[in-house]
């Protein structure tokens, strides 16, 4: 008897895991981290889905849409979330995502009228330094082009900061790029795969300055009662990013997939995204913003490649890249 209620429980409880649905998140590498937004919207979620969500870092942005492109319809995932406004008209292109047909009242800079992503943070490019700069922090990319600052970037192929940068030199200068890119290659120290190496390099002293975000300081500020870090104030503007997610066409999770993607821009989830991804989130939380937020630079200009244009222009723009960072 003892053995046959022992087996009855074992054969219960696989009953139950095996009823347990499974949502899969492709993201990239650092919102999976223990200090990212992962763990709290985990928990948060499957407080009240009733179902295993399982976050897969996949590197950086432009890393993980590679990865999808790869892995194509066979792909395990159900949402990959992590895509910005740069690769939005990329992934469209490989046809594997599905309208989300989700409503939401935004609070970005722009009007969202994309059918298919779900925007839920966003922020403006910048370079991140130190009080102790070695010189005054320039104003444009010309400026720091002629300074001795040696400054880390990160990968356009792989990452959506690295693109970004490419966007923003592009949409700033236009034909005049290559020639600011031949000035500002003998600032970069190395060029990462990721964000989360380009800030860890600054952070040990290998660089004077990073390619980061102008709601980065906030993160020292808040979570580390340290003011010595700030962004540079460029007058050319800042590029934009809005972060995105998108549910994938072949989920075997379909209504899984849209109730997470509900909850990715509830006041729960987006009350996380300030003082762990360190951005602007994308439906304003009702506590609002964390305080120290308000002391970060605030772009005169905002700068942003229309998502259709992204794609061309990406390739003539990388080229221009990898010629300058070549000689």
């Amino acid at each position: 008897m003892k053995y046959l209620t022992l087996a009855a429980g074992v054969l219960g409880a696989s009953a139950a895991w095996a009823e347990t649905p499974e949502l899969t998140v492709y993201t990239y590498d650092s919102f999976v981290t223990e200090w990212g937004p992962g763990p709290a919207i985990e928990e948060g979620f499957e407080a009240e889905c009733g179902c295993d969500l399982k976050f897969v870092g996949m590197g950086d942005g432009a890393a993980l849409l590679a990865r999808l492109k790869l892995e194509g319809a066979r792909s395990d995932a159900d949402i990959v979330l992590g895509l910005d406004t740069s690769l939005v008209a990329a992934a469209k292109e490989t046809e594997l995502f599905a309208p989300s047909g989700l409503q939401a009242d935004y609070d970005l800079p722009i009007t969202w009228e994309d059918e298919v992503f779900v925007p839920y943070d966003w922020g403006y490019f910048a370079f991140v330094h130190g009080a102790d700069l070695s010189a005054p922090a320039p104003t444009d990319f010309k400026a720091l082009a002629e300074s001795d600052l040696k400054i880390v970037i990160q990968d356009p192929r792989s990452s959506t900061p690295g693109l970004g940068l490419l966007m923003w030199v592009k949409a700033a200068y236009g034909d005049e790029a290559p020639d600011v890119w031949a000035g500002l290659a003998d600032n970069v120290v190395t060029v990462t795969k990721g964000w989360s190496e380009a800030y860890g390099l600054f952070l040990e002293g290998e660089a004077d300055m990073v390619l980061s975000y102008t709601t980065s300081p906030a993160y020292h500020l808040i979570a580390e009662e340290d003011d010595s870090k700030t962004a540079a104030l460029f007058d050319e503007g800042h590029y934009m990013q809005i972060e995105v997610a998108g549910k994938l066409a072949g989920s075997d999770q379909p209504d899984l997939a849209d109730r997470f993607l509900q909850y990715l821009v509830s006041d729960a989830a987006q009350s996380v995204l300030p003082t762990t991804n360190w951005m602007y989130p994308a439906v304003t939380p009702e506590g609002g913003l964390p305080e120290g937020f308000e002391g970060m630079i605030q772009p005169g200009k905002a700068l942003l490649v229309p998502n259709g244009d992204v794609p061309a222009l990406r390739e003539e723009a990388l080229d221009e890249w990898l010629t300058a960072l070549s000689r």
